[in-house]
């Protein structure tokens, strides 16, 4: 008997992400993990007259081809995917790993060409900016154990964040849009963090369930030459099959001139991938009331409460600070006082202390009137 939730969240990604409407392409990409989300997308999308395509990835798979690749090889699997993309009217990708690490032993080099000659032509401008679409990640055993809980614990929990209000919360995001939009100069500040940035003449862009399951954020970019200061974040982050803790950066002018890790060698090779990785495509909160705690799994950790991230590389087309890279690697800082705490000011304004939201507008943000 399939679990009424996997129907449940199939009809929000099909009707809210996506917007699927009748004669629309939907490619579903599975990997590893979430055949049973697949399917029941497949008969909501029918449902709506649309047509569904599959496509089933595995992640051992995936490293035995990465490392035997080449650059002509990268970019026939490119040229073929980029085809079939442009097809598409709309796309849903469902990130079920059963090994984050699966990648850890792939050379730098050959992550660099998946990087810059598939993802970038493929997704980063392809499927990004010209498909309706919505990546999500799907609770296996993996990720029930980089929670630390039981699996039925986890996909509670689970069910719990991929399926709040997100009408709700798309309204009280609307203070928040007006505020960074009509903001020159920020200042973050915690432990070992003292940074400035200004966003003026950038938009903010809201980010509540159309295109990440789960959501809650709200996104700029950084005026791309304005970044000074230093950054420490308190989150492990998984890239390329590596985890990275403890990241540090200094920035001058913009660029970040020094970053340390406990694996400092891979940071740089990751950072020396093109010159924009070296730059920030990405300012954002993040406030989903019911994720509190890093899993090691982005697409959870750039949402937590009392959150922000810092993105070098790449910027989103739809709030282009001029930056490009092959790398989007999205690094968080929470600033509960349990991580430290932390502020957060507009042009000389607390706005976020410890987490929290501390100007009346932007309250409908805090955990307690976001959920329910």
């Amino acid at each position: 008997m399939r679990d009424p939730r996997i129907a449940k969240l199939a009809h929000l990604l099909v009707h809210h992400s996506c917007r699927v409407q009748k004669g629309d392409k939907v490619l579903i990409e599975v990997y590893d993990a979430g055949h049973e989300l697949a399917r029941a997308l497949v008969s909501e999308i029918y449902a709506v007259g649309g047509y569904p395509h599959v496509q089933l990835h595995d992640d051992t798979l995936s490293r035995a081809l990465l490392l035997g690749t080449s650059d002509e090889h990268m970019k026939q699997m490119a040229r073929f995917d980029l085809v079939r993309m442009k097809e598409m009217d709309c796309y849903i990708g469902i990130r079920g790993s059963n090994n984050i690490n699966e990648s850890a032993d792939v050379p730098s080099d050959k992550m660099r060409l998946k990087m810059e000659l598939y993802n970038k032509p493929v997704h980063k401008e392809q499927r990004v900016n010209h498909t309706r679409w919505v990546i999500l990640r799907y609770p296996n055993a993996s990720m029930a154990q980089l929670a630390q809980m039981s699996q039925e614990a986890f996909e509670d929990f689970f069910f719990d964040v991929c399926t709040l209000d997100y009408a709700k919360m798309d309204r009280a995001m609307d203070p928040l849009v007006e505020r960074m939009e009509r903001t020159d100069q920020v200042r973050i500040v915690g432990p070992g963090t003292d940074l400035t940035f200004s966003i003026k003449g950038l938009p903010a862009i809201k980010c509540a369930g159309q295109f990440n399951i789960p959501d809650g954020e709200v996104f700029t970019a950084p005026v791309r030459d304005s970044v000074n200061g230093v950054i420490t974040f308190n989150t492990a982050s998984v890239y390329q099959g590596t985890t990275f803790e403890n990241i540090r950066f200094e920035f001058r002018d913009g660029k970040i001139v020094d970053a340390t890790a406990n694996d400092t060698k891979r940071l740089n090779e990751i950072l020396d991938t093109d010159e924009g990785a070296r730059y920030v495509g990405e300012f954002s909160l993040g406030f989903n009331p019911y994720i509190l705690h890093p899993m090691k799994d982005t697409l959870f950790d750039e949402k937590i409460d009392g959150s922000f991230h810092f993105t070098p590389g790449s910027a989103y087309e739809e709030c282009n600070n001029g930056n490009s890279s092959a790398i989007h690697w999205d690094l968080v800082c929470i600033q509960r006082p349990e991580y430290g705490g932390g502020e957060i000011w507009f042009d000389g304004e607390l706005i976020r202390k410890d987490g929290r939201f501390v100007v009346p507008d932007l309250e409908p943000l805090n955990p307690e009137n976001l959920k329910g």
